[in-house]
């Protein structure tokens, strides 16, 4: 049996970019009537056929925000019908379960801008000749609304995993006149926005009019040269990342840090070459030369055929030259998603990889692949996640998968071919460094090495190789398991610890109060509740210090 295809790429690419397209056979209005009952269509579908998915919403604020829309619809226009059906099903916030737009009754459009967030803002990374005045500018405002607020104003809608993936997708709402008009940017329903850009230091107003929205010329979230059509960044050299967009995967080996890179961004079969036999040659090219570093760049990829995934995990483990420390790394990024997430799951499970970069774009566990659903009136598509996806225990589970090493690129780096991800890698100093930090000082601890938890928690806590790691925040989760149990000296210990790492942290100061009280040692306990006190005295961990000083004072 042929195994089914793991939230196939291109229908993610086709649903997130169907606010970018113009039906082109857009049917008769729908009236108030025909819209509140596709509502009702969808409430009853997702209540009978999808509960699963209140995961991260409730049912009755689902059906609490059903009701807002529907008493609403008849003094709506369908453009704010449709981004209400969007708000709708965004509140799901999973990125496979989304309202589609291509097909329906309502058309869209999109400034001739396309913009990205980089680590230093919103910047309009491509544009049309008639507006390269505003190439590589800063976004400051759309229609006088500050961008950070109106990037607020325009979330509702998407459907956002977590933040990464909104930054990677949801920044593009910005230039869909229909949402601006529907989240309160502009005051009426306009073809026509004026935004607010600096370049070169000075701030300026300039008007943009809606065209056709595939008329953009894009390729994994950055706009390709050609035509009309201007990029910000400097066209003579192309990085790595960028290198060979054609093809799903290619390979280059980096002599002189003795690394071979692989920039892989699909999880589907390439037409030139399939996965096993691209990677296959990769193993055999490490084997038989002298590469000591392997890099997998999967910054870009969105997805596709999970089961694609096993040559690449296997041929890893099975690399002794590789699958070590310091020789394995993955850059992951905001598009790192999907099927692809399942990917570095797997690498995180059963390798020794170190990855650098931004947070993925997915939920570490996830719901995934979806069916469509078709309102029956408007024809609006509905995809509705159906399968979860759980490469990771439970008490694993996160937001995004954050890299041991993160590296945010600046608008200038990418203007001048700069890549501080793939330069921080190569640079990487994988000399004593730890993957797990946590699990080592817990077999530290364990054994009884308590001096050596001391000097490597305290050494880890100041090395920004561990800027991953929130160590106040994991010291304190051992500690509080332990505190007034079998185990609670060990949470003094831990909070005695903690406590020196971080002596502002007032949680740190309260739980080390909590352990030393139940060793009946109260003057000590005292001064940690006093502590806290003196640090946040309108805090709520100041207000149970005090509790628990008032009870020690009674007695």
């Amino acid at each position: 049996m042929k195994p089914p295809i793991n939230h196939p790429l291109y229908v993610i690419f086709l649903v997130l970019a169907s606010l970018l397209v113009v039906p082109i056979n857009a049917q008769n209005a729908t009236t108030a009537t025909e819209w509140q009952e596709d509502l009702r269509f969808l409430q009853n579908t997702v209540n009978e056929k999808y509960p699963f998915l209140f995961k991260k919403v409730s049912s009755e604020t689902f059906n609490a925000e059903v009701e807002k829309l529907h008493e609403a619809i008849p003094n709506m226009q369908d453009h704010e019908v449709l981004v209400g059906l969007a708000r709708i099903v965004a509140l799901f916030k999973y990125g496979h379960t989304l309202v589609g737009f291509r097909g329906g009754t309502v058309k869209y459009h999109k400034l001739p801008i396309n913009l990205y967030h980089f680590k230093d803002g919103v910047y309009i990374e491509g544009t049309h000749q008639n507006h390269k005045d505003i190439l590589g500018a800063k976004l400051i405002a759309v229609e006088g609304v500050a961008t950070e607020e109106a990037l607020q104003r325009v979330k509702p809608v998407f459907p956002v995993e977590n933040d990464q993936f909104y930054k990677a997708y949801g920044v593009g709402y910005l230039a869909i006149p229909e949402i601006l008009h529907a989240q309160g940017i502009t005051k009426s329903y306009t073809q026509t926005v004026t935004i607010t850009v600096e370049k070169d230091g000075k701030p300026f107003d300039h008007t943009l009019s809606s065209v056709s929205p595939d008329a953009m010329p894009t390729n994994y979230g950055y706009i390709k040269q050609e035509g009309e059509w201007l990029s910000s960044r400097i066209q003579d050299v192309i990085p790595n990342y960028l290198k060979s967009l054609d093809k799903i995967y290619y390979q280059e080996y980096l002599p002189e840090q003795k690394a071979l890179y692989i920039r892989h961004s699909q999880i589907q079969d390439d037409p030139s070459e399939d996965i096993p036999t691209f990677y296959a040659k990769v193993f055999d090219f490490i084997e038989n030369n002298d590469v000591e570093k392997l890099i997998l760049d999967v910054r870009l990829n969105g997805g596709g055929n999970n089961y694609k995934n096993k040559p690449i995990v296997t041929g890893i483990i099975k690399s002794e030259k590789i699958n070590k420390p310091g020789h394995l790394f993955v850059i992951v990024g905001r598009r790192t998603f999907s099927a692809c997430q399942n990917l570095i799951n797997e690498l995180d499970n059963y390798t020794n990889v170190v990855f650098i970069g931004e947070p993925s774009g997915e939920n570490i566990n996830f719901y995934g692949d979806n069916r469509r659903v078709t309102l029956p009136n408007s024809k609006t598509p509905v995809y509705l996640s159906f399968a979860w996806w759980q490469d990771k225990p439970q008490w694993e589970n996160g937001d995004a998968t954050v890299p041991h090493v993160p590296v945010e690129m600046t608008f200038a780096e990418y203007v001048a071919n700069e890549d501080p991800v793939l330069e921080k890698t190569l640079s990487f100093n994988s000399d004593g460094f730890v993957l797990d930090p946590m699990e080592h000082l817990t077999n530290l601890f364990m054994t009884g090495q308590m001096e050596r938890v001391k000097e490597d928690a305290m050494a880890m806590v100041k090395d920004e190789r561990y800027a991953f790691m929130d160590f106040e925040d994991q010291f304190n989760r051992v500690a509080y398991n332990m505190i007034g149990g079998e185990r609670n000296s060990g949470a003094v210990f831990v909070m005695s610890l903690t406590t020196q790492a971080f002596p502002n942290s007032v949680l740190s100061w309260n739980n080390f109060g909590d352990a030393l009280r139940y060793e009946k040692n109260y003057e000590q306990a005292k001064a940690c509740y006093n502590k806290v006190i003196e640090l946040a005295p309108d805090s709520p961990e100041a207000k149970s210090a005090q509790r628990a000083l008032d009870k020690m004072n009674k007695g």
